[in-house]
């Protein structure tokens, strides 16, 4: 099966969409990272399965995400440290953005 066929995959009338930015991030980081060798997409695409099962009430792009994180981790492009680190930065930019603007972590 094809990523475009798959149910869970949000999409509109004219195929697969992204509801949030960080969706297309998370997506573009995925494609790079195959680019440059770090997975492939048979392994990719059996831990974002794997995410999937586990988690059939998540939404599909934080499995996608969490499949990222686990990849990453385990390939040793970031120490759980320092995945700990930027989700903090994330969590302490987000907070201190006012609603409806973007989040930049300088901002953290």
């Amino acid at each position: 099966m094809k990523l475009a066929d798959s149910e869970r995959l949000p999409r509109d009338a004219d195929g697969p969409v992204f509801a949030e930015p960080w969706e297309a991030q998370a997506f573009a980081m995925a494609v790079k990272l195959n680019e440059a060798g770090v997975f492939g997409w048979s392994e990719w695409a059996d831990v974002l399965g794997a995410q999937l099962k586990a988690h059939p009430a998540r939404p599909y792009y934080e499995s996608w995400l969490a499949a990222l994180e686990r990849l990453v981790l385990a390939k040793g492009v970031l120490t759980e440290q320092e995945r700990l680190a930027r989700v903090e930065a994330w969590d302490r930019a987000a907070k201190a953005t006012p609603h409806g603007q973007p989040i930049e972590l300088s901002r953290g």
